[in-house]
This record gives structure tokens, sequence and C-alpha cells, in this order.
């Protein structure tokens, strides 16, 4: 079975520093994967670097057999990233953010549309109510919300894009405690919602040790290097300490 995703002997440098240094991982169809490491340890480059964000200097990623730097803009739609900083538009309204999710899919009449707050489709509303969301917030705007309801609102706007690979950059950082195993189940499991379709492969970077048994892979980076890369259950306690400990 091919790779969906895979780096070959990748290489990313800022100056002199090493944010990656010889990353050679294979991603199939259907793993669901934990990414982990201190802050600063090179996850957020990984996505960055998986999604085509950003250059490598040296080395390769394979999207689907395709050179991620060759891709298409259609193509690029099939990795769909949550990131940290969550990029949602501030001046667009809960379900207007949620819509651009789709708008990779979409000819520019209908991204006009959706300008115009005159899209409102069941999927959308459907993405909403998977979230753990409030219908009433759907007019809402961004700047009305708490942490927790922006990070839903950016979840929503991902299950939108119809992907086949979801990146999540620590997805759990502003939820309760309460919501978070329920997103986790979300995102990692069959859902009752039959308008959405939740990718079956995803890398999901978090600071949780207690959530690694839900995945079939845990993979973790120190100083930009792979260091673990073993199921949740083979993984043993001095080895996350050498994960998290200080150089």
């Amino acid at each position: 079975m091919n790779p969906f995703l895979e780096f070959r002997s990748v290489n990313v440098l800022s100056g002199n520093h090493f944010r990656l240094k010889n990353i050679d991982l294979s991603i199939f169809k259907g793993e669901k994967v934990a990414l982990i490491g201190r802050s600063g340890s090179g996850k957020s480059t990984l996505f960055s670097v998986a999604n085509g964000t950003i250059p490598i200097n040296k080395g390769e990623v394979i999207w689907k057999q395709q050179s991620i730097s060759k891709l298409t803009q259609r193509k690029r739609v099939e990795i769909a990233t949550l990131w940290q900083d969550l990029r949602l538009i501030d001046e667009l309204n809960v379900s207007q953010n949620i819509n651009t999710g789709a708008l990779g899919r979409h000819s520019i009449v209908w991204a006009i549309a959706n300008l115009l707050a005159i899209i409102n489709s069941t999927k959308s509303e459907d993405c909403i109510k998977a979230c753990y969301l409030p219908l009433d917030l759907r007019s809402s705007t961004i700047n009305k919300l708490s942490g927790g309801q922006k990070q839903r609102v950016a979840l929503a706007r991902l299950l939108m894009q119809e992907a086949d690979l979801m990146l999540l950059d620590e997805p759990f950082s502003n939820l309760d405690p309460s919501l978070i195993y329920k997103i986790l189940k979300l995102l990692i499991s069959k859902n009752s919602f039959k308008s959405i379709s939740i990718p079956s492969t995803s890398i999901i970077s978090l600071h949780r040790p207690d959530l690694l048994k839900y995945f079939t892979r845990v993979i973790g980076i120190k100083e930009g290097q792979i260091i673990i890369d073993k199921k949740p259950q083979d993984i043993q306690r001095n080895e996350l300490d050498n994960l998290y400990k200080n150089i």
C-alpha cells in the first residue's frame, strides 16, 4: 500500500538551526496519529511542510504519489489544517467563517454569495452541531465568542473542507475538559451526521499523554528529529520523559 503522505529525508533550516532534520516518515490512509513533543520541537513546522505552506531546504514531500510543491490548488484542498492561531476572519460571522472551508471547491460566485451572507446549507449547520456549538451563534461575529467557541468554529470550518487528511495543531487547547473527549471522538471516530465526511486519516498535535491510547500511532519529535514512532501501547514511560526533558 502506498503512503498517503511521505517525507523523504526532509530538512528545514532557519539560519543555522534545524527546524526539521532528516525526517523520513510515511503516513498511511486510515491512520490516527498523535504528534507529541515540547513546544518548539518542530511539530508546527512539520504541519507547514506537510501542507506545502513553507519550502524545505532538502528532501521531498509526497502527497498521493505527487510532489507537494507541484500540487494544484484543487489538490491542496485535500489536506485540511487547523492552526494554533485558528486564522478565523473577524469581519465575517460564524456561518461565513465555516463556509470558507468550502471555498476551494466552489466558484467565485459562491464566494461572493458567502460574503453577502446568503449561503446557508444543511451541511454548514451540521458542522456547527457536530462541534457542539448552538445554532443561534450562526450570525454572531467572531470577536463575541469565547476561546473555546472560536476553536470549535475553526474545527467546523475544517469539516466543511471535505479533505482526505486532517492536520490539527493543538485542537484541544481552548476546550473545557468536558468537551475534549467529545471533540476527540468526533475527529477519530464515525459521526452521526450523514452530510459530513470526516477524513479517516489525521495527525493531531497535543500535549496530553493520557489521550495517546485513542490513537493508532504516536510520533514524538525532539529538536526537529523523530525519536518516537510507535503504537501507544508500546511506548515506555522513560521515552516520554526523555522527549519532554530539557536538553
